[in-house]
């Protein structure tokens, strides 16, 4: 080899070895630190950056993106003499590498020890149940603690929680037993209210299905009494219109008689007092019709003028008309002279219409006039 070559390579490695020592090239989000004979120099920021070589050295490289600390469960005792395992997420971020660097030798380590002594110091003024609902003040507290402490450390707490607080077994079963309790209780309760809302809507349905059914008979009753109503104001002007006589209305009185005793729910039934003059109309009107033909007076009539006579004897006395027992012999008679009468005044008429027939006149009997032939 060539001595003048072998300098020349010297001189090429010695260049290569000044240039990547003096060369330094930081990531983005990273920062190193650079001492120059043992001392802190600067803080390389990302980029292209140069050093004396030999002279300055990285002495260390730190991440100041926000990262995340999960400590171990540390147990903790509160004011009610429980202990209770709590473990907590830390997001912190380095703000000042050079203090990160120089004022705390390992920053994890101090914040985590921070972190215990501040929790045992807010836990021990709590009771089990005040630490289980009030995590938010926990954390609150927590962060106002570590981001007093780590700001002269170069680190920023951004938020502290708490990821798990775990009580006793026995504290546990006693809980569990508590919500079991708590939810049979609500449950109780809604089925109770669910009856009381059935019972209520069964009782209101019942309301108005009686207010319905008492008013559809209110309504039934009404029709049927304006029907009636109607019925008798009917009959009443064809009785007018048609011109009916004294004879012919004697004759309906006597044929509707019977049916007063013909209800099973009558216990007595009284005779109107009406009752003779229809017997006295009736038996005139039969009694004239059976002269003009030439007969004489008959048995009937006879019977209808003595059964006439005594009821005007009793309302002449003052008794009025009689009360007969159902059922009585007295009862039976009436009911059988009025089944009589009836019969022999619809006899009567009979011949009354053949004899003027006869004669060549028909009477009308609902009207109560006579037309010639």
């Amino acid at each position: 080899m060539d001595p003048v070559v072998i300098p020349i390579l010297v001189a090429a490695l010695v260049v290569v070895f000044l240039v990547a020592a003096t060369v330094r090239i930081v990531p983005q989000a990273r920062r190193y630190n650079i001492e120059r004979f043992g001392r802190y120099r600067r803080t390389l920021q990302p980029g292209l950056n140069f050093v004396l070589p030999v002279a300055d050295r990285v002495n260390t490289k730190l991440d100041v993106r926000e990262q995340v600390y999960s400590s171990d469960p540390k147990p903790v005792i509160t004011e009610d003499n429980l202990v209770v395992n709590i473990d907590t997420v830390l997001y912190y971020q380095i703000t000042d590498p050079r203090a990160a660097a120089y004022e705390v030798a390992d920053y994890l380590q101090a914040i985590d020890q921070l972190t215990v002594t501040t929790l045992r110091n807010v836990i021990g003024s709590m009771d089990l149940e005040a630490t289980l609902t009030s995590r938010e003040e926990i954390n609150a507290r927590l962060r106002a603690v570590l981001d007093d402490a780590t700001g002269k450390w170069g680190i920023r707490v951004n938020r502290v929680e708490i990821k798990a607080i775990d009580p006793p077994n026995t504290i546990k079963e006693a809980m569990e037993k508590q919500m079991r309790a708590e939810r049979d209780k609500r449950a109780a309760i809604l089925h109770a209210e669910g009856e009381r809302q059935a019972k209520i809507l069964t009782a209101e349905g019942t309301k108005q299905k009686d207010i319905l059914e008492a008013q559809g008979t209110q309504q039934a009753m009404i029709l049927r009494a304006d029907g009636e109503s109607k019925a008798v104001e009917l009959v009443f002007q064809a009785v007018h219109r048609n011109n009916a006589d004294a004879k012919v209305l004697a004759y309906k009185y006597l044929e509707t008689l019977p049916h007063l005793a013909q209800s099973d729910n009558n216990t007595f039934w009284v005779i109107p007092g009406e009752l003779t003059e229809a017997i006295r109309t009736v038996t005139t009107a039969f009694g004239d019709q059976s002269a003009g033909a030439g007969a004489g007076p008959s048995v009937s009539a006879e019977r209808e003028d003595a059964a006439a006579a005594d009821v005007a004897a009793a309302d002449k006395d003052g008794v009025g008309a009689p009360e007969i027992e159902p059922n009585s012999p007295l009862a039976l008679d009436a009911v059988a002279a009025a089944d009589e009468a009836a019969k022999e005044a619809a006899a009567a008429v009979s011949d009354a219409k053949a004899e003027a027939e006869a004669a060549g006149e028909t009477r009308l009997p609902g009207r109560g006039r006579a037309s010639g032939a």
